[in-house]
């Protein structure tokens, strides 16, 4: 079991920055895949980065060069660096990791924290 609490969203403007933080619970976290995903009203939730247990990066494409994923093992945390944001930033963010268990892989959602992107 993990438990996943995200934190750091809020309201900037167009091109503003901010940083969100997932802390995970337990001892297991260091070998844990991470990911950040995102759902805007009305549309389907969508990966914006994952991050491996080695640290091995990858964004969606519209994320690339503007998102930053990485983990600190020692606080158990996962972090979404987001710059240049714009408008269409704006969704829930959703922290997500995934265990084996009972012969499939069981997803870990976090409560979610909101973007807004707007002037």
């Amino acid at each position: 079991q993990v438990q996943l609490v995200e934190s750091g969203g809020g309201l900037v403007q167009p091109g503003g920055s901010l940083r969100l933080s997932c802390a995970a619970s337990g001892s297991i976290f260091r070998s844990l895949a991470m990911g950040w995903y995102r759902q805007a009203p009305g549309k389907q939730r969508e990966l914006v980065a994952s991050i491996t247990a080695g640290g091995t990066t990858n964004y969606a494409d519209s994320m690339k060069g503007r998102f930053t994923i990485s983990r600190d093992n020692g606080k158990n945390t996962v972090y979404l660096q987001m710059n240049s944001l714009k408008p269409e930033d704006t969704a829930v963010y959703y922290c997500n990791t995934k265990l084996w268990s009972e012969l499939r892989w069981k997803d870990y959602w976090g409560q979610g924290t909101q973007v807004t992107v707007s002037s």
